[in-house]
């Protein structure tokens, strides 16, 4: 018998294989069918469903192949491996960023974010990208140890003049950054001032950068010593719930910021 690491080497070798034995997972195929989905010569058939006999993967029945209990194991199996390392290699350039112990949902819901990386050309890529779709947003809800100047523009502009609802909780020295700007604590107060703006302050701090644009989630990754990364942005319905879990648990352990309130 064949180790399962000489058996995973068997299956890896031959995308031939990988496709034939997915495809009999899902229902019957005859040789034919076969050979027409993968472009597999019929002596590469052949000798792929002589191999999968010898294992007990597939059966012939009414001149048709189709794949037993354990060749659906198997190949249920090889997909989630190969999702796996696709994921991981997607992610593998931003890892040593991603705020993983406050991400409560499996890796995999990433596989269809969008990652932003800055480029010599566009030093500022991600932040713009987080720009572009919250100039687009109805609604956002932010938690955050950061709130910097361009996105403070951007959400008092459209929360001002009535294009958007915002709620946010930050840790408290990203408020007393702002604060300690003149410029920026006008801007700040005015959208502290605004109907359509909720804002919290926790002094416990926020450890990562969220923000759900509408159905979006969007995470900016920073090193250790605070310059930007990368961002990650993506629609997927597990992770916006632990966006919304998170903003719930921040903003239940913050309390409402106040123009009056601001430090001088």
């Amino acid at each position: 018998m064949e180790s399962a690491l000489e058996e995973i080497e068997f299956l890896a070798l031959s995308s031939n294989r990988v496709e034939v034995l997915r495809l009999l997972a899902e229902r019957r195929h005859t040789r034919t069918e076969l050979a027409e989905a993968t472009g597999a010569s019929q002596a590469t058939l052949g000798r792929i469903l002589g191999d999968f006999e010898e294992r007990s993967w597939i059966r012939r029945e009414d001149g048709e192949y189709v794949a037993t209990a354990t060749g659906r194991l198997v190949a249920d199996g090889f997909t989630d491996l190969q999702e796996i390392l696709e994921i991981e290699g997607t992610l593998r350039d931003i890892v040593d960023y991603l705020p993983t112990h406050a991400m409560d949902f499996d890796l995999r819901r990433l596989s269809d974010a969008t990652i932003t990386v800055p480029s010599a050309t566009r030093p500022n890529a991600p932040l713009g990208r987080l720009l572009g779709i919250l100039r687009e947003a109805d609604t956002v809800r932010a938690f955050s140890h950061t709130f910097n100047e361009q996105t403070l523009g951007v959400v008092r502009e459209q929360v001002v003049g009535d294009d958007q609802r915002f709620k946010g909780v930050f840790g408290r020295t990203a408020i007393d950054a702002l604060a300690d700007e003149s410029e920026l604590r006008r801007q700040l107060e005015a959208l502290l001032d605004a109907d359509e703006a909720e804002i919290r302050v926790r002094e416990e701090g926020v450890p990562i950068a969220v923000m759900v644009a509408d159905e979006t989630v969007y995470v900016l990754l920073r090193d250790e010593n605070g310059v930007l990364r990368a961002s990650v942005d993506t629609a997927d319905d597990a992770v916006r719930s632990w966006a919304e879990d998170s903003l719930d648990h921040y903003w239940r352990t913050a309390t409402p910021l106040e123009s009056e309130t601001l430090s001088d």
